[in-house]
């Protein structure tokens, strides 16, 4: 599976407070300039963040799901810079890339694509209910207030960052950020370095199609939206991943079976060693609406999918660490 690379120049965030049983976030230094702010262990709600800080200003790339935790990437950037971040870039509408916002807003822009400030509008903070024993303190909805469609460059000082609207991937809305002169890539969740993908709210075959555009951009280093720092063998293992996934979805949908059904009969092989097998039972789901021709919106309640993945799970609920 992923192997990350090595990790130069690797510090911790000044005095973390992690949960129990779990290492602290760390920063990864990728090029001058550019750094991952990563979460281990990367499963529920442990969302990466990127900092770019050139020529006295400071971008970030996506924040944390609880206020505890952004305090943490906000002590980092200090660490690292004397600017504050100015731009901050919101890749996608899940609450645990953005509910961080709030400690940067309103001295930071929040730029995000049209569709993913449209779904934040919609889906508020309803993360929160999912996880409702999680700490997430008073960090109210922070909205984008700059919006694009398609492709939007910022100067961040002399480092050029690239945003790409992908479309329907991981969400009906997906962006990501690419740095053509390093050759760093922050993929957002449609990259999950070390976990299971999940597309519940978004498509197989739009993932898909996402991949080979990420694929041509040449990047040598990617950051997922958690996960390890990896390399471009990222994209080519969330491809095999996906491309099983339909496989499995066209089997169950011939032996008249259901996606939890097919997940269960499922050998995992090499995925069983992926952070969240169970987001399986959830690409099936997506799977099998797709195979019968539902349109890429097609929405999925996820209270009932979440139930069968935690059946999946032994009876264990998912646990969001943040």
């Amino acid at each position: 599976m992923t192997s990350s690379p090595p990790r130069p120049d690797v510090a911790a965030p000044p005095e973390p407070a992690p949960t129990p049983d779990l290492e602290p976030p760390y920063v990864q230094a990728l090029a001058p300039g550019v750094h991952a702010f990563v979460q281990p262990d990367g499963g529920w709600c442990l969302g990466n963040a990127g900092i770019v800080a050139g020529d006295g200003m400071t971008a970030l790339i996506d924040t944390a799901a609880t206020e505890h935790r952004a305090g943490l990437l906000r002590d980092t950037v200090t660490a690292l810079t004397p600017h504050p971040p100015t731009l901050v870039v919101t890749t996608h509408h899940h609450g645990d890339h953005h509910f961080g916002n709030a400690l940067f807003a309103p001295a930071a822009t929040i730029v995000a694509s049209t569709g993913t400030r449209d779904v934040m509008t919609e889906k508020g903070t309803a993360l929160r209910y999912v996880w409702p024993d999680t700490p997430w303190g008073d960090l109210p909805l922070t909205l984008p207030t700059l919006t694009f469609d398609g492709r939007l460059t910022l100067h961040v000082g002399g480092i050029r960052v690239e945003l790409y609207e992908l479309g329907i991937a991981h969400t009906t809305s997906d962006t990501v950020a690419w740095l053509p002169e390093q050759r760093v890539l922050f993929a957002g969740d449609v990259v999950l370095p070390g976990c299971t993908p999940f597309v519940l709210a978004g498509s197989v075959a739009g993932s898909l199609a996402a991949l080979e555009q990420l694929r041509a951009l040449g990047p040598t280093v990617v950051v997922g939206g958690h996960g390890p720092v990896a390399g471009p063998e990222a994209l080519d293992e969330a491809e095999a991943y996906l491309r099983w996934v339909r496989e499995l979805a066209a089997r169950g949908v011939a032996e008249g079976v259901s996606p939890y059904e097919a997940a269960v009969r499922a050998d995992l092989g090499p995925y069983a060693e992926l952070r969240d097998p169970e987001r399986l039972v959830a690409n099936l789901h997506r799977a099998y609406a797709e195979a019968a021709g539902l349109p890429p919106d097609h929405q999925i309640r996820s209270a009932p999918v979440f139930e069968e993945m935690a059946r999946f799970n032994g009876g264990r609920p998912l646990t969001c660490r943040a």
